[in-house]
């Protein structure tokens, strides 16, 4: 299994061999979803919190009489039947919204998703990326280059959310250089996860030897 290798100009270069381990995994849609949900519950806060009427202030004395005004009978204006009163069966903050994901099943979904997006043309590998100095213009010019490739010419046409760029080491100049581009998010590929990638239609792959050593030891994370 063959991939094209280009530079940030959108020339060919070279080809680069792939692992069937991680680009050639039949679709698992089940265990795709399963880990995408497990991955977003474990990003939620949970710190919506209603006060409940033992919560709230006031409602210390009875609003009127039982009997004899010819209104329904109220114990306290706390209930959650008057305004400013306590929520009934509301959200509270001690609920724990984490779910906990089996290594292997994460790394598997990650090389599944992987497989997926090879087969649908949406991964596209570079022999790497460089720019002299922090210039969101510099950074445009890439993508626009980019975009002049055969399948990836919807590259910086969304809003957001478009592509994910994996770099082998922390590069700030190359990181603050896109920031400012909502179309592309550029990270570590050590820290490159399911959630990431169903995402984002697009990825970009940097250094493609160094991305391989990286994929291929997550699957012998312990």
């Amino acid at each position: 299994m063959e991939a094209k290798v280009y530079n940030q100009k959108g020339k060919e270069v070279g080809k680069v061999s792939l692992p069937e381990t991680i680009f050639g995994l039949p679709w698992n849609g089940d265990l795709v979803h399963q880990v995408v949900m497990s991955m977003r519950s474990n990003t939620r806060a949970g710190t919506a919190n209603a006060r409940t009427r033992g919560e709230v202030s006031g409602g210390g004395k009875k609003p009127w009489k039982q009997k004899g005004t010819g209104r329904a009978r109220h114990g306290s204006t706390r209930s959650p039947l008057w305004v400013g009163g306590g929520v009934t069966h509301g959200p509270l903050s001690e609920k724990n919204y984490d779910k906990k994901i089996n290594k292997k099943m994460k790394t598997k979904a990650l090389y599944t998703i992987l497989s997926s997006k090879l087969r649908d043309g949406e991964i596209l590998f570079l022999d790497s990326v460089s720019l002299s100095s922090i210039k969101t213009k510099d950074a445009q010019d890439v993508l626009n280059s980019l975009s002049k490739i055969t399948g990836f010419e919807r590259l910086g046409t969304k809003r957001k959310n478009t592509a994910f760029m994996s770099i082998p080491a922390k590069d700030t100049t190359l990181v603050k250089s896109f920031n400012n581009l909502p179309v592309i998010s550029v990270d570590e590929i050590r820290n490159i996860n399911p959630l990431l990638l169903v995402e984002n239609k697009f990825v970009v792959m940097t250094n493609p030897e160094e991305t391989l050593k990286v994929l291929s030891k997550k699957a012998t994370v312990k």
